[in-house]
């Protein structure tokens, strides 16, 4: 066994220890607006319930280790002070990645990733209405725990309302973890899924994908493609040019011609090979 002193290592490899050793973790899918009114969604895996009496959610947007800079969802939130916290399950989890990405302050999270933006009942950030629970919340308080990189901000949330999918309900009226298929957070790239164990997704790009939001209309209405089917077309910083077309059909003639439902459902074999570029260049096959 190994002995660390965590004075003595660097904040990024404390971090990967931390994160990896401490899962795995429930995701904080955090809507947040900003006293412009443009919205803001980011994931955060420091999340937890605190209490039943009265309903406290904790979740923490830490500084960034690299720069220490703070995240949109942070400066949000000392605007003005209300968030939504939806819960991810395994039909969201390849858009949930995807709206990690850093874009610029005032890109909506929710075009890019491809969610639909619900209107909450008592506060004034958006719900994302594909999750199957959402908790409009009041902050009480913002707990800065440090100024460096790394250190974490903790948002204490009071849970004002809640808005469940009838079809992650059991008989009784309670919530079937079956049905509700919540993901969870692990080290690395790694996630847990309540049915069947650990799986992974690759983390965003350093560079912007091009987002859900500048996907071909036929592509993102598809019958055949899912949510996570068009996070993963959305996390490409570009599509393949017509000459990526063109090579890829003279070594593949069998794709010619083919009806648009056929056209995506050989892209979503190649997506879930993880071969996304194979899959873009069956879409774009005039």
């Amino acid at each position: 066994m190994i002995t660390i002193n965590v004075n003595n290592i660097p904040t990024a490899k404390l971090h990967a220890y931390l994160l990896s050793a401490v899962a795995p973790r429930p995701i904080a899918f955090a809507s947040t607006i900003d006293a412009d009114g443009h919205p803001n969604l980011a994931p955060f895996s420091f999340f937890n319930v605190f209490s039943a009496n009265p309903p406290i959610l904790i979740f923490s947007p830490a500084r960034r280790g690299r720069d220490n800079t703070t995240k949109h969802t942070y400066e949000n939130l000392k605007e003005v002070k209300e968030v939504v916290i939806n819960v991810v399950n395994y039909a969201i989890a390849q858009q949930m990645s995807l709206s990690s990405t850093e874009y610029a302050k005032g890109v909506n999270e929710f075009e890019k990733a491809g969610f639909t933006m619900l209107p909450s009942e008592e506060i004034k950030p958006f719900r994302v209405a594909e999750s199957p629970v959402q908790f409009e919340c009041k902050v009480n308080e913002i707990v800065e725990l440090g100024s460096e990189g790394g250190a974490g901000n903790l948002i204490i949330c009071e849970v004002l309302k809640i808005h469940i999918d009838k079809n992650v309900l059991d008989e009784d009226g309670a919530i079937d973890q079956e049905k509700l298929d919540l993901i969870a957070r692990a080290g690395g790239s790694y996630y847990s899924r309540a049915k069947d164990g650990f799986f992974e997704i690759p983390k965003p790009l350093q560079n912007l994908g091009i987002g859900v939001d500048q996907i071909p209309d036929e592509v993102k209405k598809s019958n055949i493609l899912t949510g996570n089917n068009l996070g993963m077309l959305g996390n490409v910083e570009s599509i393949p040019n017509q000459h990526d077309v063109d090579n890829f059909v003279a070594d593949n003639p069998n794709y010619i011609g083919l009806e648009t439902e056929e056209k995506h459902k050989f892209a979503q074999e190649f997506l879930e090979k993880n071969d996304v570029f194979s899959a873009w260049k069956v879409l774009l096959i005039k």
